[in-house]
Protein backbone atom coordinates (compact mmCIF):
# COMPACT_ATOMS: atom_id res chain seq x y z
CA UNK A 1 0.00 0.00 0.00
CA UNK A 2 1.35 3.45 -0.87
CA UNK A 3 2.48 5.88 1.79
CA UNK A 4 0.21 8.87 2.50
CA UNK A 5 1.19 12.14 0.84
CA UNK A 6 2.91 14.83 2.87
CA UNK A 7 -0.31 16.85 2.89
CA UNK A 8 -2.33 13.85 4.04
CA UNK A 9 0.20 13.03 6.75
CA UNK A 10 0.01 16.61 8.00
CA UNK A 11 -3.77 16.61 7.96
CA UNK A 12 -3.98 13.53 10.17
CA UNK A 13 -0.83 14.15 12.20
CA UNK A 14 -2.58 14.56 15.54
CA UNK A 15 -4.21 11.13 15.25
CA UNK A 16 -1.32 9.35 13.51
CA UNK A 17 0.95 10.07 16.48
CA UNK A 18 -1.47 8.13 18.68
CA UNK A 19 0.41 4.81 18.85
CA UNK A 20 -2.58 2.49 18.65
CA UNK A 21 -3.52 4.06 15.31
CA UNK A 22 -0.23 5.15 13.75
CA UNK A 23 0.60 5.51 10.07
CA UNK A 24 -0.41 1.92 9.28
CA UNK A 25 -3.83 2.44 10.84
CA UNK A 26 -4.27 5.70 8.96
CA UNK A 27 -3.51 3.97 5.66
CA UNK A 28 -6.12 1.34 6.49
CA UNK A 29 -8.67 4.07 7.19
CA UNK A 30 -7.96 5.65 3.81
CA UNK A 31 -8.59 2.30 2.09
CA UNK A 32 -11.73 1.48 4.09
CA UNK A 33 -15.47 1.89 3.53
CA UNK A 34 -18.32 2.53 5.97
CA UNK A 35 -22.07 2.31 5.49
CA UNK A 36 -23.98 4.83 7.61
CA UNK A 37 -27.63 3.77 7.81
CA UNK A 38 -29.65 6.86 8.66
CA UNK A 39 -28.38 10.44 8.50
CA UNK A 40 -30.22 11.88 11.47
CA UNK A 41 -28.66 12.87 14.77
CA UNK A 42 -26.44 9.82 15.22
CA UNK A 43 -25.63 9.41 11.54
CA UNK A 44 -24.67 13.06 11.03
CA UNK A 45 -22.16 13.07 13.87
CA UNK A 46 -20.74 9.65 13.01
CA UNK A 47 -20.31 10.57 9.34
CA UNK A 48 -18.70 13.87 10.32
CA UNK A 49 -16.17 12.17 12.60
CA UNK A 50 -15.35 9.39 10.13
CA UNK A 51 -14.84 11.88 7.31
CA UNK A 52 -12.58 14.04 9.44
CA UNK A 53 -10.61 10.93 10.47
CA UNK A 54 -9.91 10.08 6.83
CA UNK A 55 -12.12 7.05 6.17
CA UNK A 56 -11.82 6.68 2.42
CA UNK A 57 -15.40 5.87 1.41
CA UNK A 58 -18.67 6.76 3.12
CA UNK A 59 -22.02 5.49 1.84
CA UNK A 60 -24.89 7.47 3.39
CA UNK A 61 -28.41 6.03 3.25
CA UNK A 62 -31.60 7.88 4.23
CA UNK A 63 -34.89 8.76 2.53
CA UNK A 64 -35.84 11.71 4.75
CA UNK A 65 -35.50 15.47 4.35
CA UNK A 66 -34.04 18.15 6.60
CA UNK A 67 -36.51 19.88 8.91
CA UNK A 68 -36.09 22.75 11.33
CA UNK A 69 -37.04 20.83 14.50
CA UNK A 70 -34.14 18.46 13.98
CA UNK A 71 -31.33 21.01 13.66
CA UNK A 72 -30.56 20.88 17.38
CA UNK A 73 -28.94 17.47 16.92
CA UNK A 74 -28.30 16.95 13.18
CA UNK A 75 -24.99 18.75 12.94
CA UNK A 76 -24.39 18.54 9.18
CA UNK A 77 -27.45 20.68 8.33
CA UNK A 78 -28.39 24.35 8.66
CA UNK A 79 -31.40 26.64 8.27
CA UNK A 80 -30.91 26.89 4.51
CA UNK A 81 -31.18 23.09 4.19
CA UNK A 82 -34.29 23.07 6.38
CA UNK A 83 -36.00 25.87 4.48
CA UNK A 84 -35.36 24.05 1.20
CA UNK A 85 -36.48 20.70 2.59
CA UNK A 86 -33.21 19.27 1.26
CA UNK A 87 -32.69 15.52 1.08
CA UNK A 88 -30.59 14.59 4.09
CA UNK A 89 -28.09 12.48 2.20
CA UNK A 90 -27.50 15.20 -0.40
CA UNK A 91 -27.08 17.97 2.19
CA UNK A 92 -24.81 15.74 4.29
CA UNK A 93 -22.63 14.82 1.32
CA UNK A 94 -22.25 18.49 0.34
CA UNK A 95 -21.14 19.41 3.83
CA UNK A 96 -18.79 16.45 4.21
CA UNK A 97 -17.24 17.20 0.83
CA UNK A 98 -16.28 20.64 2.13
CA UNK A 99 -14.83 19.10 5.27
CA UNK A 100 -12.67 16.50 3.55
CA UNK A 101 -12.38 16.42 -0.23
CA UNK A 102 -10.32 13.22 -0.07
CA UNK A 103 -13.31 11.13 1.03
CA UNK A 104 -15.44 9.38 -1.58
CA UNK A 105 -19.06 10.14 -0.69
CA UNK A 106 -22.09 8.19 -1.87
CA UNK A 107 -25.49 9.68 -1.15
CA UNK A 108 -28.25 7.07 -1.46
CA UNK A 109 -31.72 8.53 -1.04
CA UNK A 110 -33.59 5.34 -0.10
CA UNK A 111 -35.21 3.69 2.86
CA UNK A 112 -33.01 0.89 4.18
CA UNK A 113 -34.76 -2.46 4.45
CA UNK A 114 -34.62 -6.17 3.59
CA UNK A 115 -35.16 -5.49 -0.12
CA UNK A 116 -32.01 -3.36 -0.56
CA UNK A 117 -29.83 -4.22 2.44
CA UNK A 118 -27.49 -6.62 0.63
CA UNK A 119 -26.88 -4.20 -2.22
CA UNK A 120 -26.25 -1.28 0.12
CA UNK A 121 -23.75 -3.28 2.17
CA UNK A 122 -21.75 -4.40 -0.87
CA UNK A 123 -18.06 -3.60 -0.46
CA UNK A 124 -18.47 -2.13 3.02
CA UNK A 125 -16.05 -2.85 5.89
CA UNK A 126 -18.33 -1.69 8.70
CA UNK A 127 -21.99 -0.70 9.18
CA UNK A 128 -22.90 2.09 11.58
CA UNK A 129 -26.39 2.41 13.04
CA UNK A 130 -27.96 5.83 12.58
CA UNK A 131 -31.52 4.52 12.57
CA UNK A 132 -34.31 5.38 14.98
CA UNK A 133 -36.07 2.03 15.40
CA UNK A 134 -35.32 -1.53 16.43
CA UNK A 135 -36.95 -3.10 13.37
CA UNK A 136 -34.23 -1.63 11.14
CA UNK A 137 -31.52 -2.62 13.60
CA UNK A 138 -32.57 -6.26 13.49
CA UNK A 139 -32.31 -6.16 9.69
CA UNK A 140 -28.80 -4.69 10.04
CA UNK A 141 -27.88 -7.40 12.53
CA UNK A 142 -29.03 -10.20 10.22
CA UNK A 143 -27.19 -8.57 7.32
CA UNK A 144 -23.98 -8.12 9.30
CA UNK A 145 -23.92 -11.69 10.61
CA UNK A 146 -24.84 -13.25 7.26
CA UNK A 147 -22.17 -11.27 5.39
CA UNK A 148 -19.55 -11.19 8.16
CA UNK A 149 -19.48 -7.39 8.36
CA UNK A 150 -18.89 -5.73 11.76
CA UNK A 151 -21.51 -3.22 12.86
CA UNK A 152 -22.06 -0.73 15.66
CA UNK A 153 -25.48 -0.42 17.30
CA UNK A 154 -26.64 2.68 19.15
CA UNK A 155 -29.92 4.28 20.15
CA UNK A 156 -30.83 7.48 21.97
CA UNK A 157 -34.15 8.69 23.36
CA UNK A 158 -34.46 11.66 25.72
CA UNK A 159 -31.10 11.84 27.46
CA UNK A 160 -30.60 8.06 27.60
CA UNK A 161 -28.68 5.90 25.18
CA UNK A 162 -27.10 2.52 24.67
CA UNK A 163 -24.51 1.05 22.34
CA UNK A 164 -22.74 -2.21 21.53
CA UNK A 165 -20.38 -3.43 18.85
CA UNK A 166 -20.94 -6.64 16.90
CA UNK A 167 -17.96 -8.34 15.26
CA UNK A 168 -19.33 -11.54 13.70
CA UNK A 169 -17.49 -14.62 14.93
CA UNK A 170 -15.92 -12.73 17.86
CA UNK A 171 -18.73 -11.11 19.83
CA UNK A 172 -22.42 -11.71 20.58
CA UNK A 173 -24.83 -10.31 18.02
CA UNK A 174 -27.85 -8.15 18.77
CA UNK A 175 -30.19 -11.17 18.96
CA UNK A 176 -27.98 -12.78 21.60
CA UNK A 177 -28.97 -9.85 23.83
CA UNK A 178 -32.42 -8.89 22.51
CA UNK A 179 -34.42 -11.87 21.24
CA UNK A 180 -36.72 -9.70 19.12
CA UNK A 181 -37.59 -6.03 18.58
CA UNK A 182 -39.80 -4.53 21.28
CA UNK A 183 -43.40 -3.80 20.30
CA UNK A 184 -43.84 -0.30 18.83
CA UNK A 185 -45.60 0.86 21.99
CA UNK A 186 -42.46 0.00 24.00
CA UNK A 187 -39.99 1.43 21.48
CA UNK A 188 -40.32 5.19 22.04
CA UNK A 189 -39.16 7.54 19.32
CA UNK A 190 -37.51 10.95 19.54
CA UNK A 191 -40.78 12.39 18.22
CA UNK A 192 -42.81 11.02 21.14
CA UNK A 193 -40.25 11.15 23.96
CA UNK A 194 -37.93 13.98 22.89
CA UNK A 195 -34.16 13.87 22.56
CA UNK A 196 -31.25 16.08 23.65
CA UNK A 197 -28.44 16.92 21.26
CA UNK A 198 -25.53 16.32 23.67
CA UNK A 199 -26.78 12.78 24.38
CA UNK A 200 -26.89 12.06 20.64
CA UNK A 201 -23.41 13.52 20.09
CA UNK A 202 -21.92 11.50 22.95
CA UNK A 203 -23.34 8.19 21.69
CA UNK A 204 -22.34 8.98 18.12
CA UNK A 205 -18.77 9.67 19.25
CA UNK A 206 -18.67 6.23 20.86
CA UNK A 207 -20.00 4.69 17.65
CA UNK A 208 -17.37 6.47 15.57
CA UNK A 209 -14.60 5.33 17.91
CA UNK A 210 -15.70 1.71 17.58
CA UNK A 211 -15.86 2.04 13.79
CA UNK A 212 -12.36 3.54 13.69
CA UNK A 213 -10.97 0.65 15.73
CA UNK A 214 -12.41 -1.81 13.23
CA UNK A 215 -11.47 0.11 10.09
CA UNK A 216 -7.90 0.75 11.26
CA UNK A 217 -7.32 -2.98 11.70
CA UNK A 218 -7.90 -3.27 15.45
CA UNK A 219 -11.19 -5.20 15.83
CA UNK A 220 -9.69 -6.87 18.90
CA UNK A 221 -9.95 -3.50 20.65
CA UNK A 222 -13.69 -3.19 19.99
CA UNK A 223 -15.89 -3.03 23.08
CA UNK A 224 -17.37 -6.32 24.31
CA UNK A 225 -19.87 -4.55 26.54
CA UNK A 226 -23.42 -3.31 26.19
CA UNK A 227 -23.09 0.21 27.54
CA UNK A 228 -26.06 2.25 28.79
CA UNK A 229 -25.99 5.93 29.70
CA UNK A 230 -28.28 8.47 31.30
CA UNK A 231 -26.57 11.72 30.40
CA UNK A 232 -29.00 13.83 32.42
CA UNK A 233 -28.39 12.09 35.74
CA UNK A 234 -24.86 10.94 34.93
CA UNK A 235 -25.77 7.28 35.31
CA UNK A 236 -23.73 4.64 33.50
CA UNK A 237 -24.14 0.87 33.24
CA UNK A 238 -21.76 -1.53 31.54
CA UNK A 239 -23.08 -5.03 30.93
CA UNK A 240 -20.64 -7.88 30.33
CA UNK A 241 -21.75 -9.84 27.27
CA UNK A 242 -19.62 -12.89 28.03
CA UNK A 243 -22.68 -14.87 29.13
CA UNK A 244 -24.54 -13.93 25.95
CA UNK A 245 -21.49 -15.00 23.95
CA UNK A 246 -21.80 -18.50 25.41
CA UNK A 247 -25.36 -18.96 24.15
CA UNK A 248 -25.62 -21.85 21.75
CA UNK A 249 -29.20 -21.14 20.69
CA UNK A 250 -29.06 -17.63 19.21
CA UNK A 251 -31.37 -17.77 16.19
CA UNK A 252 -29.08 -15.48 14.20
CA UNK A 253 -25.40 -16.04 14.83
CA UNK A 254 -25.63 -19.67 16.04
CA UNK A 255 -28.52 -21.16 14.07
CA UNK A 256 -28.01 -18.86 11.06
CA UNK A 257 -31.67 -17.91 10.79
CA UNK A 258 -31.97 -14.45 9.29
CA UNK A 259 -35.64 -13.85 9.96
CA UNK A 260 -35.53 -10.06 9.52
CA UNK A 261 -33.34 -9.96 6.41
CA UNK A 262 -35.35 -12.70 4.72
CA UNK A 263 -38.87 -12.30 6.18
Amino acid sequence: MTQPSTAAAGRYLRQVVYPDLGSAGQRRLAASSALVVGVGGLGCTVADLLARAGVGHLRLVDDDRVSLENLHRQVLFDEVDAAAGAAKVQAAARRLGRINGQVRLEAVSARFGPDNALELAGGMDVIVDGTDNFASRFVINDLAVQEGIPWVFAGVVGAEGQTMTVVPGRTPCLRCVFESPPPPCLDPSCRSAGVLGPAVAALAALEAMEALKILSGRPDSASRWLRKFDFWSGGFQQIDLAEACERSDCPCCKRRQFDFLHP
